[in-house]
């Protein structure tokens, strides 16, 4: 490759320094300067990791920059997003793309006016472990796949998290947090999902906070903490999907995928790595499998040098806006399904990311 592209960041908080890490594995990236609308943010943030602070208005400016990742909070993601496109450069959001279908699809008709390309978080699909479940599926391993469960059970983060408010707020919510893991890396192992039927419920108008910085506290409840339903995709499977901040305990594995000819566990789709098991027809017993790809650690960043590769040799790239918008629509058809209480067609738009060759890191 005889180009590198120039990155920023815009919003410093923890998620950040992660993204500082991972970037740097890549060579088709090099991250060189900061922005966040608190100056003395940026500033730490670019004396602790070697990088130039700006302010929001320099950054989006700047020349030198041919990517900026947005860093924000969900409930700008889509107002930032749109800056960086009109400013001129490719962008790269945190997940989700938006808070509705409406906002992202205004963030692809810009791309599309700009001839700029946009993509989206998660990217954990990108590495070792998911790989290696799609190799196995596409290899055949498990026969034809038939369906699968989901299952992304928590207690919701009052117990831990120092500012748990906002998780329960609009744009939060376990489906909003936690659902583009669980529906990207589904959409990249069996392709788009045509249709949802779901119920939705929200288990309390409050909730109370136990971690130490906000003991005591009560946090108003606006949205559904505990989502529920079947997606079918247009492969033909149908994946039983389970999201929730109302779980004490349970035994359940992130994902499964049941074949004619076995049974897959999937790991974590908020991780990188593994493990990976396999059931085979007939055997009665699990075996692990060895990761055949790339990157068992944590290298966010993964999706923005796959971006930038791919806009260099003029090819599609994986972490797309397109994907991001269906899983946008994946996650905003819950709550309608539930209102209406039937199971509701999706648009069509998006499609299934390319697999990474054996061995193959995203981009190097």
């Amino acid at each position: 490759m005889n180009k590198r592209m120039n990155v920023g960041i815009i919003g410093c908080g923890n998620i950040s320094r992660a993204y500082v890490t991972g970037c740097r594995l890549f060579d088709a990236i090099e991250l060189t300067s900061c922005a966040d609308l608190r100056m003395e943010a940026a500033e730490a943030m670019a004396k602790e990791c070697d990088l130039k602070a700006m302010t929001v208005e320099e950054l989006l400016a700047s020349p030198d920059l041919d990517i900026i990742i947005n860093l924000t909070i969900p409930a700008v993601h889509a107002e930032v997003t749109n800056r960086i496109l009109e400013s001129g450069k490719h962008a790269y959001s945190e997940k989700p793309l938006g808070l509705t279908v409406a906002e992202g699809r205004t963030i692809l008709e810009t791309a599309a006016k700009k001839n700029l390309r946009v993509g989206c978080a998660p990217d954990t699909f990108l590495g070792a472990g998911l790989q290696t479940c799609r190799k196995l599926i596409d290899d055949g391993s498990i026969g034809k796949v038939i369906g699968g469960t989901a299952m992304m059970l928590g207690a919701g983060p009052e117990g831990w998290h120092p500012n748990p408010g906002f998780f329960y707020k609009v744009g939060g919510g376990p489906m909003f947090d936690m659902g583009p893991y669980y529906i990207t890396a589904l959409i990249h192992l069996l392709g788009p999902v045509k249709s949802v039927s779901a119920v939705t419920l929200k288990s309390s108008e409050t909730r109370i906070a136990t971690s130490e910085a906000r003991n005591g506290e009560v946090l108003p409840v606006e949205v559904s903490t505990h989502y529920t339903g079947n997606l079918a995709f247009k492969s033909g499977p149908v994946i039983t999907m389970v999201i929730s901040f109302d779980v004490q305990a349970h035994h359940h594995k992130p994902i499964e995928i049941y074949g004619t000819e076995g049974s897959l566990t999937v790991p974590d789709p908020n991780s990188f790595g593994g493990p990976v098991e396999l059931s085979r027809k007939g055997s009665g017993t699990w075996e692990s499998q060895t990761l055949t790809h790339p990157y068992e650690s944590n290298s966010r960043g993964a999706g923005v040098a796959d971006m930038a590769e791919a806009i260099i040799k003029g090819v599609p790239h994986r972490c797309s806006g397109q994907l991001a918008f269906h899983v946008l629509e994946v996650m905003e058809t819950f709550e309608v399904s539930s209102r209406e209480g039937r199971t509701i067609e999706l648009s069509g738009i998006g499609n299934q990311p390319d697999a990474l060759e054996p061995g193959k890191p995203a981009s190097r």
